[in-house]
């Protein structure tokens, strides 16, 4: 219940210092572009500073300020200090929360066609994504969020390829991961990926996940390199695994009702800064992902690099059943998409 209560008090004060002019330096990040009265757009990251999704953030606050002459500008919320991936999307859509960034697997809760994303081995270069991201697919998705969520998509940001990581053992074949305690997003098409897999597949909120590694009550779980990094895993998970199973969209966006309360050139402002900060996040990530994978090593992570057409293999029941459920034509346009 206190937990409850903090949430809701801490995002009326939020949705409330919207409209608040006057703001204070501090307030804005301390950034001089910023003018003085500017009005404030918090920004949920699940991640901490310095992290790829923080790069975009900054690109957006920059690009904003610099399109509004400083009257829009943007702060930053790092670590999921606003909630969860869902609370935050939950939040945005009934006008709480201004705008964060969000994993994809929440949004399907919202949008059956976003489980899309959630598909095994959908796509096997970035590069096909943000063609079908930046296409036709991308704005459909993208209309189907705003219509059923209320919530806006200003721009594709990225997390990544996601891989696993695990205290048991490295994984060379889906047999190693038979019987392991893993963590999924709260996504049904997830949940059955892992078990395809052979694993124990419990979905379990992203705050909690560290903790549950910790403590051994998981003992897998799966994410982007970068976020490995950044959330520390690698003091809880002895092996990485570069599973690449799933090419993970990060989403920035607003609420509907904070977007529509800005002016015609304050919205065209705010998409134009988003366009920019999309392209800069994905080069910051990709530009990341070698790096990060060396540092993990460092840090005393054993690296694997499993052969993939096994994991594919063992994944195509996954297709069968979900593909009739989210759109088996939108899938194969989406595997078809040329880059």
């Amino acid at each position: 219940m206190n937990k409850i209560l903090k949430w809701l008090t801490l995002t009326m004060l939020l949705s409330i210092g919207v409209l608040v002019t006057g703001c204070s330096a501090d307030n804005t990040g301390g950034n001089a572009s910023a003018g003085e009265g500017a009005k404030t757009i918090n920004v949920s990251l699940p991640l901490g500073p310095e992290s790829h999704h923080d790069a975009g953030v900054q690109k957006f606050k920059e690009e904003l300020e610099k399109n509004t002459d400083g009257s829009l500008t943007v702060v930053p919320h790092y670590n999921n200090e606003l909630g969860g991936e869902r609370e935050v999307v939950e939040g945005m859509g009934i006008g709480t929360i201004d705008a964060g960034i969000s994993s994809t697997g929440p949004i399907g809760g919202f949008v059956q066609e976003v489980m899309m994303w959630d598909m095994p081995y959908l796509v096997d270069e970035a590069e096909q994504a943000y063609a079908i991201l930046d296409g036709d697919i991308g704005d459909e998705l993208a209309e189907k969020i705003e219509k059923q969520a209320n919530v806006v998509v200003l721009g594709w940001m990225e997390n990544g390829f996601r891989n696993e990581t695990n205290s048991v053992r490295p994984v060379e074949t889906p047999e190693d991961l038979k019987g392991i305690k893993h963590r999924t997003q709260e996504s049904k098409v997830q949940i059955d990926t892992w078990e395809a897999f052979g694993t124990n597949a419990t979905p379990m909120a992203w705050p909690e996940v560290y903790t549950a590694l910790q403590q051994k009550v998981m003992e897998s779980q799966e994410n982007p390199l970068a976020t490995i990094l950044d959330v520390r895993f690698y003091e809880v998970q002895d092996y990485l695994n570069l599973t690449k199973h799933v090419y993970s969209p990060a989403p920035l966006l607003m609420s509907k009702q904070l977007f529509n309360s800005f002016t015609d050139e304050e919205q065209e402002a705010i998409m134009q800064a988003a366009e920019v900060a999309t392209k800069h996040q994905r080069k910051a990530s990709q530009d990341m992902e070698e790096d990060v994978k060396k540092q993990l090593e460092e840090k005393g992570m054993t690296v694997t690099e499993p052969n993939l057409e096994k994991f594919k293999k063992a994944v195509e029941p996954v297709y069968e059943k979900w593909a009739p459920e989210i759109g088996e034509e939108l899938i194969k346009k989406a595997r078809n998409t040329e880059y």
